[in-house]
């Protein structure tokens, strides 16, 4: 049985964080949505607003497919994905292992990568959609011992790139959305990793100078309310001519332009001047 009275839409990473904050203003805006993460019981809250949560481990090939057979079944496809899932890898490069670094690489990039190739053949069928890819200012700058998160986010947004310029003759458009310091759990989660990685041995001091500068920067009311992504990303949507790229929320728009007027040098030292 389909359901098309309504326009729709595919968050992931729905469970927390900005993820659930969109999903929330997509509601409020009148969509259907589809709620996706690993964690079904953590989007209980979604279901009373009227979202439809479905179980989906970004990295798994046999969960997406079956989230866009859900999706295909009851609604036709999607008018708006907004590809949110992802995490952050943060170690010395020495001593983080192939196997993490690659699964950084589902998670932030390919199982976004995937479940847009399946959701799209229905949007050109249909001659117009939406993709919103969620990167970071990390997609534009670098931090110490983030080698590999930054790499995914520095590829989700070339990717994006080119396939805006793949999709445009179909009435699909795409968007980045670069968010800064946001009010999530990002921090706690990176800065345990780093400790429990590389607390000990050759890199250990840094390790964590770098942990203590995220735990001062991430919470305690530091960064920005995830409400603030979910409204710019509403307004993408919404635009019948939205930007290619917003940058949003705590020093996301001064980081990017540092690093891309100042030079190398210059924000090496300012990298370093937080830890």
């Amino acid at each position: 049985m389909t359901s098309k009275s309504k326009p729709t839409a595919l968050v992931t990473g729905a469970s927390s964080g900005m993820g659930k904050s969109i999903a929330e203003r997509l509601i409020a805006d009148g969509y259907l949505v589809y709620a996706a993460a690993r964690n079904t019981d953590r989007m209980a809250d979604l279901a009373r607003l009227g979202a439809v949560p479905l179980r989906m481990d970004i990295s798994k090939e046999a969960d997406i497919v079956a989230a866009v057979a859900a999706i295909t079944e009851r609604s036709g496809g999607v008018d708006v994905l907004v590809n949110n899932a992802g995490y952050g890898l943060y170690g010395p490069v020495e001593e983080i292992g192939l196997d993490e670094a690659r699964y950084q690489f589902e998670v932030n990039l390919f199982g976004a990568a995937r479940l847009t190739q399946l959701l799209l053949p229905a949007m050109r069928a249909k001659g117009k959609g939406t993709i919103v890819n969620i990167t970071s200012m990390g997609g534009k700058i670098y931090t110490v011992l983030g080698a590999w998160y930054h790499a995914t986010k520095h590829a989700l947004e070339g990717w994006s790139d080119s396939l805006r310029l793949e999709l445009e003759p179909f009435g699909i458009r795409v968007v980045v959305v670069e968010p800064g310091l946001i009010e999530t759990g990002f921090g706690a989660a990176a800065s345990q990793g780093i400790l429990e990685r590389s607390g000990s041995g050759a890199y250990a001091g840094v390790s964590k100078s770098v942990a203590a500068s995220m735990e001062r920067s991430y919470g305690h009311g530091r960064g920005t309310d995830p409400k603030v992504i979910a409204d710019v990303v509403g307004e993408a949507v919404r635009s019948r001519r939205p930007g290619t790229r917003y940058a949003a929320g705590k020093y996301a728009k001064m980081m990017i332009w540092v690093r891309k007027w100042l030079g190398d040098r210059a924000f090496d030292r300012l990298i370093k001047s937080q830890m």
